[in-house]
């Protein structure tokens, strides 16, 4: 039996194939158009190991289990034909799905849906693997491929001489491989992580006409993500902000401040999260005015928010900040605070909580055009990343409307969403669509003209 990895005539391959072999890498993200033979790399990668070193372990792994039978199992018996190998080398085990080697090496495929009795991914703790291929890591968890890579290096890798390896291959998406994307457009990669981006000009195996047909099926958005490799589209209809949109907040110059300024801060002491309070002017959000730190404590973030409140001449009833753990602190040094419930009754009854009344109002003005955020390149980075897990927990019109839970979020990210809880509570003053207007009751009958301010800006 004689295996081969041809990789002649196409060069992404080869750095892909290149990557692997070497000691110095740890993680390869390949990555890119539909047609570009990712998943033809996986698997001649893995399996391709799989028969040089007896009985060693590998993990497929891909969101849904059965998406690995119909999609990546043609795959493999695609290489084998390409590389000659009669059954009598191979068998698989559809009841456990595990490939067994004539050499005693094993492939096992893992399905890494999201399941709440399970939210850590801990059922991949006891796993031992040699190496590992997640297929359509744009679809999983960070948390799954954290604990799948805790679970590979561990079976037999210093019997063989053989680093800890997993491959990443997908398309362009918003989720943690996005972070990755990004830190190869900025040449910041650690010299342990590989990044490959696959072209539909680099598989000249592909059939004719491919491309041409495949763009008569695709909405746009799915163009420019599944052909094109612009990381800056999605697809996902539970989306609830289009990512233009997003895109738009930083550069809405046509929004103007009304003069009624308000702060919303999401608070957060030393090693859990980040502090942020935006200083807001009508719909106009000033982060570079604002508060911005990584650590914090709770004399400190009272002694912060006094002073911001100060320099804006935001009013205590105008500041409102989340009312679990520090928040609960912080009503009784900063009195009249407004306290943001997010588990409370909201103010329509189509929305399950007050959470999710914000977050379906935030999506709506931004994909109306209604906000416009002041920020550093690092902070719009992020909160576009954080925009784009802002959705729908369910499609069914016929339950209350709900977002994705924050323990979803943090999964999807890697990170706590502190921009998105700090832009989501400001939302309390526009739910009512009149902006709180209560609020101003005992302004003076001279002064009614930032009420119709608020108004408009709602319109």
């Amino acid at each position: 039996m004689e295996l081969h990895f041809d990789t002649k005539d196409n060069p992404k391959q080869k750095e892909c194939a290149a990557a692997w072999l070497d000691n110095e890498v740890r993680e390869i993200g390949y990555f890119g158009s539909k047609g570009a033979a990712k998943s033809y790399t996986g698997v001649s990668l893995i399996f391709g190991t799989a028969f040089t070193y007896p009985d060693t372990h590998y993990f497929i792994a891909r969101e849904y289990l059965n998406d690995l039978r119909k999609y990546t199992h043609p795959s493999i018996y695609e290489v084998f034909e390409h590389w000659d190998i009669d059954e009598k080398y191979h068998s698989f085990n559809g009841q456990d799905n595990v490939w067994t080697l004539y050499n005693g090496s094993k492939i096992y495929y893992v399905e890494v849906r999201y399941q709440p009795r399970d939210p850590d991914f801990q059922r991949f703790g006891s796993q031992q693997y040699t190496r590992g291929w997640i297929e359509e890591a744009g679809q999983i968890n960070f948390a799954a491929k954290r604990n799948l890579s805790a679970a590979t290096g561990r079976w037999k890798n210093d019997e063989y001489g053989l680093v800890k390896k997993i491959i990443l291959t997908g398309n362009p998406s918003q989720n943690f491989i996005y972070d990755m994307y990004k830190d190869w457009q900025k040449g910041t990669l650690k010299p342990r992580v590989k990044f490959i981006e696959a072209s539909p000009e680099d598989n000249i195996m592909i059939t004719k006409g491919y491309y041409d047909e495949l763009r008569q099926d695709l909405s746009q958005a799915e163009q420019e993500r599944l052909i094109d490799n612009n990381w800056e589209y999605s697809n996902d209809p539970k989306l609830l902000c289009s990512f233009d949109a997003i895109k738009d907040i930083f550069t809405n110059d046509f929004v103007k401040g009304t003069g009624i300024k308000s702060i919303s801060a999401d608070l957060a002491m030393q090693g859990r999260d980040r502090f942020i309070a935006g200083l807001w002017d009508g719909l106009v959000c000033n982060l570079k005015l604002g508060i911005d730190q990584a650590l914090s404590d709770g004399p400190s973030i009272e002694k912060d928010l006094k002073e911001l409140m100060v320099f804006g001449e935001v009013p205590r009833s105008r500041l409102v900040g989340d009312s679990d753990g520090l928040g609960n602190y912080l009503q009784g040094y900063l009195k009249g605070m407004k306290p943001f419930h997010a588990n409370s009754s909201p103010e329509k009854p189509e929305f399950a909580k007050l959470k999710d009344e914000c977050g379906y109002k935030l999506a709506e003005l931004i994909n109306k055009r209604k906000i416009k955020i002041i920020c550093t390149p690092l902070q719009e980075e992020r909160i576009i990343r954080e925009l784009n897990v802002l959705k729908a927990e369910s499609l069914d019109n016929k339950n209350k409307k709900k977002i994705i839970n924050k323990d979803k979020m943090k999964d999807l990210l890697g990170h706590s969403p502190d921009y998105l809880d700090m832009l989501l509570m400001e939302m309390v003053f526009y739910i009512n669509d009149i902006a709180d207007l209560d609020d101003y009751e005992d302004i003076p009958e001279e002064e009614m003209t930032a009420q119709e301010r608020i108004r408009r800006l709602l319109n």
